[in-house]
């Protein structure tokens, strides 16, 4: 079983930024890591994933804005968010997905832009 620690969440304002973090629990068995969210009434969508190799895949949305990145000693996963826009207010959900392609969810963490 592989646990999920993600932090991070807040408000800020339009064109602001955060950073997210999230722990996991044991990342040796782990082939992709990746942030998801969800607005209100909208289904959960990727926001941005990053491969045991390092290869990053980002939304349309987000591309140019976040970035994926992850430390293996600390066995953490992190995404810098700039230019944030109002449209990325949602809660946001850490993602690990195992050799045998099971995933594990974050308990999530809400981000609203507003000024």
């Amino acid at each position: 079983q592989v646990q999920l620690v993600d932090s991070g969440g807040g408000l800020v304002q339009p064109g602001g930024f955060l950073r997210f973090s999230c722990a996991v629990s044991t990342i040796t068995c782990i082939t992709s890591l990746g942030w998801y969210r969800q607005a209100p009434g909208k289904q959960r969508e990727l926001v941005a994933t990053i491969t045991s190799g390092g290869r990053r895949n980002y939304a349309d949305s987000v591309n140019g804005r976040f970035t994926i990145s992850k430390d293996n000693v600390k066995a953490t996963v992190y995404l810098q968010m700039n230019s944030l826009k109002p449209e990325d207010t949602a809660v946001y959900y850490c993602n690990a997905v195992n050799r045998g392609y099971v995933e594990f969810w974050g308990k999530g963490t809400l981000v609203t832009v507003s000024s």
